[in-house]
């Protein structure tokens, strides 16, 4: 990994993280494990603005999932509504779930953040329930990705298999998102040493760049972009409620 890559990839947090709150942030967060605040002196190192913490990195593939929750919404109303709905964007959207999502985001998920909470006996029923539901989530993903046909969606019966699939799967990752984003990321920080948590985010990008290439994350939602296009559900605007007279 280039500090080149490294530093164009986080380049958005350059102008506001770590400016000043942050900084007090983890001060007190340090306090609060029994570790002193530490004063920046001239031989200390202070951290990188432009770094994307482990946290801030699954919050955004988060925002990833949510923006496909949105293809696999429109989905369904087309179907509902027996409007055309061509398999091609679906198809693209279940596999960019299992790619990005459940092959690469869960896994991370699995590997780092389960583990660390089991040990430390800590909000184990939650980590229990969200491990269940990932797999879960697998068998939903299957079950998408073989019924998203052109001959499926021609059928009646099929395509209404195919839409309680997809209604499933949105039950299931709105929450699912939800209570990882305000329960288990929060409560994460407070289970690492600040080395461990950075290098956590390298290792993170590191196994990004693996598996996506250079900049893996705009890849991804450039991607994710350019379904919504298809489907006229990328203007943001669209989903304003306009007042009533």
């Amino acid at each position: 990994m280039t500090h080149t890559h490294h530093a164009g990839r986080r380049e958005f947090l350059k102008r506001s993280a770590l400016a000043s709150g942050s900084l007090l942030v983890a001060g007190f967060a340090g306090a609060a494990r029994g570790q002193p605040a530490q004063p920046q002196g001239k031989d200390q190192k202070a951290p990188a603005a432009d770094d994307v913490t482990p946290v801030e990195d699954l919050m955004r593939e988060h925002g990833a999932l949510r923006r496909i929750l949105l293809i696999y919404e429109e989905a369904i109303k087309r179907i509902d509504a027996r409007v055309d709905l061509p398999p091609e964007p679906l198809v693209s959207a279940a596999d960019l779930v299992r790619r990005f999502v459940e092959d690469y985001h869960e896994k991370l998920e699995e590997n780092h953040l389960f583990p660390r909470f089991e040990k430390a006996a800590k909000l184990v029923e939650l980590v229990v329930v969200l491990q269940a539901q990932h797999q879960a989530g697998r068998r939903l993903t299957d079950q998408i990705r073989q019924r998203a046909t052109a001959a499926a969606l021609k059928s009646p019966a099929e395509s209404r298999i195919l839409a309680e699939s997809l209604r499933a799967f949105l039950r299931l990752y709105r929450p699912h998102a939800a209570r990882e984003d305000t329960v288990l990321f929060p409560a994460f920080r407070a289970l690492v040493t600040p080395a461990e948590y950075d290098k956590l985010g390298d290792e993170f990008e590191d196994q990004e760049n693996k598996l996506f290439g250079a900049d893996g994350f705009e890849k991804v939602v450039g991607d994710v972009a350019a379904l919504e296009k298809t489907l006229g559900i990328y203007d943001l605007a669209q989903f304003t409620p306009q007042a009533k007279e």
